[in-house]
């Protein structure tokens, strides 16, 4: 194979659980060690990651160049989505490797994976500054449909009188109740159902996403109730790796939801304000979260009230495979 003028061999080959673990690992913290909201990956993570219930690693394809690993992607197909959609995950080339036409040559196999396994449309994401990563997918057909925004707001001061319901209640979940995960795994179900790329999490989804996933320990969930009903939900937790490795005093909102009949009269601004005051309880000085710019309750408005701002923004790419 000749790419980019040189004369090389080529090699994308299946992953092998267990035996490439480590090359995982290394490719891994080496491409991704320079975003702000990742850090580096042990074996252990690595691990509890594949024994989430919706994991697989059938389409997980390792490069190698002349021999020596280069570079990987996972054309990840998620096992309960009914949905023909797959997605272009973990793209990345180690440095010494780049400008060769593997990343090219990764995606396109990727999507012959997804395409053989009769996916019919491709999502991929992005930084919205890594305009080669951009330019790479738009080489292959790929748009933008959509901006998510990471927000971050400082704990210095936290806001209130911001519209918040103070006739409601918050009460803290426990998280080794099983009555509470189901009560947890019904509010985001309920909540959620009209989102982009939504899907019913199942049970045990929830139970490990509060117990086992690596990055997030000592979580704290809180439910919202009006006449002792719950109408919402919000999990704060730190990534205590994180902070350490960058240098950062960060605690995240992990997630919030309001029952549709409940918006838009201050339980989700209760909610956000609770959270955060957990989170500076501990000694975080800012509070980040994740949000879908088309949300279609309209959060980004909700996060700016009680004074987050856009930190950065990151994309995500369509493909039609048909």
């Amino acid at each position: 194979m000749e790419v980019s003028g040189v004369k090389a061999l080529l090699r994308i080959r299946p992953y092998a659980k267990g035996s490439d673990d480590e090359t995982y690992v290394r490719i891994f913290n080496a491409c991704f060690n320079d975003y702000d909201d990742i850090r580096r990956m042990t074996i252990d993570e690595l691990r509890k990651i594949q024994a989430a219930p919706n994991y697989s690693s059938e389409g997980l394809l390792i490069a190698e160049w002349n021999g020596s690993v280069a570079g990987m992607v996972d054309a990840y197909v998620d096992p309960p989505r009914e949905e023909p959609k797959g997605f272009v995950q973990s793209l990345s080339v180690l440095p010494e490797f780049r400008r060769r036409g593997i990343g090219k040559e990764l995606v396109k196999k990727a999507l012959e994976s997804l395409k053989a396994r009769g996916m019919k449309v491709a999502n991929a994401w992005t930084q919205i500054d890594r305009e080669s990563c951009i330019g790479l997918y738009g080489s292959f057909g790929f748009h933008e449909i959509r901006a998510f925004s990471m927000m971050k707001a400082s704990l210095a001061s936290i806001p209130s009188a911001v519209g918040e319901n103070k006739d409601v209640r918050v009460r803290s979940a426990d998280l080794n109740s099983d009555e509470d995960v189901r009560l947890l795994n019904r509010l985001d179900n309920e909540a959620f159902r009209e989102h982009f790329n939504f899907r019913p999490r199942s049970l045990e989804e929830t139970r490990y996403m509060l117990l086992e996933m690596p990055w997030f320990k000592g979580q704290k969930w809180f439910y919202a109730e009006e006449a002792e009903n719950p109408v919402g939900y919000v999990g704060t937790g730190i990534d205590v790796g994180l902070n350490e490795e960058k240098n950062l005093k960060w605690g995240w909102i992990l997630d919030i939801g309001v029952l549709k009949p409940q918006r838009r009269n201050g339980v989700g601004a209760r909610l956000m304000l609770h959270g955060m005051r957990v989170l500076k309880d501990v000694g975080m000085r800012n509070a980040m979260l994740y949000v879908d710019d088309m949300n279609p309750t309209k959060a980004i408005k909700l996060y700016e009230k009680v004074g987050f701002t856009v930190a950065r923004k990151n994309l995500t790419l369509e493909l039609k495979l048909e």
